[in-house]
């Protein structure tokens, strides 16, 4: 799964990735912890263009009456997501690019600890999770809301975990989007394993009211 990650990029760097146009209410950054239900920023492709706005990292399925009225939706897998009613319709029509500059996971030593691990591209500033989108409104609330999409981990992360996120090369980023037609289904797959690199970080980051820039360095 995919529970916290950074973003350290200012956002016109983001919008030139992308190629994309910036918001005006992209969240303020530097951002090193970034905990669900937070708004993200997230690149969408309408009216034949790229945008870059934020979305609410918690997808919420238009039945749910209130914000909390079910499960907090912030991954869905890949396996599942054509065939789940909270996904499916998403998965086919309303796909999104979330930028990251990196992730976290935990292991856990002997004695029950939770030890976290930064995860981060191994060439280059950006990941891009593959994603999906949908706008929720109850009651004059509106959201648009997002989860990542998730996958088997490939060999060097299952030590760590499981699950990974879905990282997108360049080249696929107009498929996902649904600029290049049908077939976006290939593209969830597990990253190579030399995409990432990671390392130990310091505990610190196991509260989702800690911030900065030592969250990410290397644990000594």
């Amino acid at each position: 799964m995919c529970g916290r990650f950074a973003i350290t990029l200012p956002d016109d760097a983001m919008a030139r990735a992308f190629a994309a146009q910036p918001a005006n209410d992209l969240p303020a950054g530097p951002r090193y912890n970034i905990c669900p239900t937070q708004a993200v920023p997230s690149v969408i492709s309408r009216d034949g263009a790229r945008h870059l706005g934020p979305m609410r990292w918690g997808f919420l399925p238009h039945w749910y009456k209130h914000e909390s009225d079910g499960p907090l939706l912030i991954n869905a897998r890949a396996e599942t997501i054509a065939s789940k009613p909270a996904f499916r319709e998403a998965a086919r029509a309303r796909r999104c690019i979330i930028p990251a500059s990196g992730f976290y996971e935990w292991t856990k030593d002997a004695s029950g600890n939770r030890l976290p691990w930064y995860i981060y591209p191994a060439e280059g500033e950006i990941l891009a999770f593959a994603g999906v989108w949908q706008v929720w409104e109850r009651e004059g609330q509106r959201h648009v809301t997002c989860a990542i999409v998730t996958c088997a981990a490939n060999e060097r992360m299952a030590t760590i975990h499981h699950r990974m996120p879905v990282v997108l090369a360049p080249a696929d980023w107009a498929l996902w989007l649904g600029e290049e037609g049908h077939g976006a289904a290939r593209l969830m797959q597990p990253a190579p394993e030399h995409w990432l690199a990671l390392h130990r970080v310091h505990p610190q980051v196991n509260s989702n009211r800690a911030q900065g820039a030592e969250l990410i360095e290397p644990l000594e």
